[in-house]
């Protein structure tokens, strides 16, 4: 081996390396946002729905580290309690949009023919709309709650994994591995879950990943829109809507929960980065 193969093999070690040790940092810092988030109860200093109305708006303080709420409530307790609202309820509607988009993606890409151009242009139509604006829409129809909320952006989020899982199983459709599965005898149904699905997997798990910030975004936006999460319950969303009105004369209101959001989301967004170098067939190639 000459001396420049060994560099570049050299260099494609470190490489691996430090794109596998960012993985694993920054799952450990998801791990530890979710476990917040499931002992958030327990790990508030004060109880987040207690008014004291003598302690209405207090500055951040060694008693009260991100200061209180217009009704006295420590703000740091409601942002604890607020992330396993914002954060738990994102995971469940990244995992409706999924499994949804995702199952009805591979019966598309398999089946094609009258279900194949029913369901993409019916994905189409959802597309055609603003996100945000038809989550808007929608979620007014359903009324308030942050269960109508992840109806609403479940409704318009399935169809980008859908076109995803259909491309992908289009383009194993003709593989040779799955002409040996046909000639086997093996049904329709274990075809597409047993055979398919774990060969597309890698992806549609990537986009997922980078898909849970952009949906905590807007979740918390219907929240501040005051069609999410419903007062008194704490949401991050919903608690910079409270605080907005304050803006100048009570900074920590808004950014506090504010920087919940950006930090939790950049964590997201970076892990999913990082996912996504980690699963590039190109880097999984060389190892």
């Amino acid at each position: 081996m000459t001396q420049k193969k060994q560099i570049s093999v050299r260099k494609q070690k470190i490489k691996k390396n430090h794109v596998r040790e960012k993985l694993i940092f920054f799952t450990i810092l998801t791990l530890i946002l979710l476990v917040v988030a499931v002992f958030a109860r327990k790990l508030c200093p004060y109880d987040p729905d207690v008014q004291d109305l003598l302690l209405a708006q207090k500055p951040p303080s060694a008693e009260h580290i991100l200061g209180t709420d217009r009704y006295g409530r420590d703000m740091f307790s409601r942002v604890l309690v607020g992330s396993t609202t914002s954060i738990y309820a994102t995971l469940l509607l990244v995992a409706i949009v999924t499994i949804l988009g995702t199952v009805i993606g591979i019966i598309c890409g398999w089946c094609g023919g009258i279900i194949d151009t029913v369901l993409m242009r019916i994905s189409d139509l959802f597309l055609a709309f603003p996100s945000l604006v038809f989550a808007l829409a929608v979620a007014g129809v359903l009324g308030g709650g942050i269960q109508n909320a992840i109806i609403a952006l479940a409704v318009i989020g399935w169809p980008k994994f859908a076109r995803l899982a259909r491309g992908l199983t289009l383009a194993q459709k003709d593989s040779p591995y799955l002409m040996a599965v046909r000639l086997s005898g093996s049904s329709t149904l274990k075809i597409m879950f047993k055979h398919i699905l774990p060969n597309i997997a890698g992806p549609i798990l990537v986009t997922s990943v980078l898909d849970i910030g952009t949906m905590m975004m807007e979740l918390a936006g219907l929240s501040f829109l005051g069609l999410g999460v419903q007062p008194p319950m704490a949401e991050w969303g919903s608690m910079i809507n409270d605080g907005r009105s304050m803006l100048q004369i009570s900074p920590w209101m808004v950014l506090a929960p504010g920087l919940a959001i950006f930090i939790t989301v950049m964590i997201f967004n970076l892990l999913g980065d990082t996912l996504r170098d980690f699963m590039d067939p190109k880097e999984r190639a060389k190892k």
